[in-house]
């Protein structure tokens, strides 16, 4: 016995090998589907191919300052978690108010 317990032969012995996913652009993740979707429930009927790429770089831009006014609300109360009352602060701040959310 070598004492090194049961699970490994010997210095270097990985496990399986996992397929590692990589998502290079994240807005890359809000799929055509999601987006047509959304102007579906707006109204929109037809959409031409160049939409896609609009509606993501806005998307990203309103994602992003929404995220900032949030960690600042998150900060200030010292913790490391955004909450959901952070957020519809955040929207509220921003003139954004949304309804529905019980705290």
């Amino acid at each position: 016995m070598s004492g090194r317990g049961k699970g490994t032969k010997g210095v270097g012995q990985g496990g399986t090998r996992r397929h590692c996913f990589i998502l290079r652009d994240s807005i890359q993740g809000i799929s055509k589907k999601s987006i047509r979707r959304l102007a579906r429930r707006a109204g929109v009927i037809r959409m031409s191919g160049l939409v896609f790429d609009h509606t993501r770089a806005v998307l990203k831009v309103f994602v992003t300052n929404l995220l900032r006014d949030a960690v600042v609300y998150t900060q200030h109360a010292n913790r490391k978690t955004i909450s959901t009352m952070d957020v519809i602060y955040a929207l509220k701040r921003q003139g954004r108010l949304l309804y529905g959310i019980e705290h």
